[in-house]
């Protein structure tokens, strides 16, 4: 073959191989449009479609269980069992509302006593889980913030012993409402409200009952209360009657009165007596103000229900300070159960209220929670 007719030839396979290779090799892929950022709102959604539902476990005898799981617990809302997706402690962020007005009642020593309600607080904080937050609202002659969120427990103490005085009107309503506004920026599921309370709001208030109660229940709270309503009805059944004591008036007996024979300021047989005095204006005032115990009563227990908290009663001095250990127990034992909703939050209507039933699934178990709650905006 001439020499040629081999370099064409060599030419042209060499041409080929080299298409080939270049077929074969694969041709580089652009990079993909990354995906968007989520919204801000898509981070919202997320994170609201999540309910938060506190809950104490006890067994018969009132002891709280440490050992709840998510297979102990059924949820239904509206009717509707839920799907559990955890079960566990976290913080807890505790608003106190102290109430120490309404001395203009009159009554004294029977009405709520500042100094009771201090050292309420103080067996409370003292007994609360360390990195639990505390904040304390006073209801006087106006709601006023003591102390703004905080973990520090020797703050909170020193601003109760210098900062909280007795005053001669309640805005509890108006306090309660603050008490919401409060609690709004807080983690739900770790809001708690410990009101300690006779419940009586002084005349000339602006906030109704009836709507501080609505806005306190749709902060998704527990309230806890400690009732003075109970306290002051038994210091008012034993308040001892006015006694008057001392000799009769010569003028009371008519024979020693008209004997000629004894001088102005003598007499035969020197009588005593024994007077009761009452105070019309007075037991009006009390009475009144126990008519006013007894109603507050119904929706400070009817809160406490609703909420899944407890309203502790006492009759004592003593046992007012102590049920404060209560409460510390409660908050301190609460669990929270997540669930993502079956019908979406997303769906509800502005302002919609879902009914929440709780059931044990253990033998033994007894559960406590809120009986519903308002669709968060």
């Amino acid at each position: 073959m001439p020499r040629s007719l081999i370099a064409v030839f060599s030419l042209v396979l060499v041409f080929f191989l080299s298409a080939h290779s270049s077929a074969q090799t694969p041709k580089p892929k652009l990079s993909p449009t990354p995906p968007p950022e989520p919204k801000a709102d898509d981070q919202v959604k997320v994170f609201t479609e999540e309910v938060r539902l506190p809950i104490n476990a006890t067994d018969a005898y009132g002891h709280y269980d440490p050992t709840l799981e998510i297979g102990d617990i059924l949820v239904l809302e509206d009717g509707v069992p839920q799907q559990i997706r955890s079960v566990r402690h976290i913080p807890a962020n505790v608003l106190f509302v102290l109430d120490t007005g309404g001395d203009s009642n009159g009554l004294g020593g029977l009405s709520k006593k500042t100094s009771t309600t201090r050292d309420i607080a103080y067996r409370v904080i003292s007994r609360l889980r360390v990195g639990d937050r505390i904040a304390l609202l006073e209801s006087s002659n106006q709601p006023e913030l003591l102390q703004p969120w905080t973990d520090d427990v020797s703050k909170v103490a020193a601003v109760l012993k210098w900062k909280l005085f007795a005053t001669r009107r309640s805005r509890i309503f108006e306090t309660m409402t603050k008490a919401a506004q409060l609690l709004s920026d807080q983690p739900e599921g770790s809001r708690h409200v410990i009101l300690i309370t006779d419940g009586v709001e002084s005349p000339g208030g602006k906030v109704a009952v009836d709507d501080a109660i609505k806005q306190l229940v749709a902060a998704r709270a527990t309230v806890h209360i400690i009732s003075y309503t109970e306290f002051v009805r038994q210091a008012s059944d034993k308040q001892p009657l006015l006694l008057t004591t001392g000799l009769h008036p010569r003028s009371s007996d008519p024979i020693v009165a008209n004997d000629p024979t004894l001088a102005p300021t003598e007499s035969r047989s020197p009588t005593f007596g024994v007077g009761i005095r009452f105070d019309p204006a007075m037991r009006r005032v009390r009475k009144a103000y126990e008519a006013e115990t007894r109603k507050s009563e119904k929706w400070l227990t009817d809160l406490a229900t609703e909420t899944g908290g407890r309203i502790f009663l006492p009759t004592s001095t003593e046992e007012m300070i102590a049920k404060g250990e209560n409460v510390a127990r409660d908050i301190g034992a609460e669990y929270v159960v997540t669930y993502r909703p079956t019908r979406p939050l997303a769906e509800a209507k502005p302002g919609e209220y879902r009914k929440v039933e709780v059931a044990s699934r253990r033998v033994g178990l007894y559960l406590r929670s809120r009986r519903g709650y308002v669709v968060p905006k």
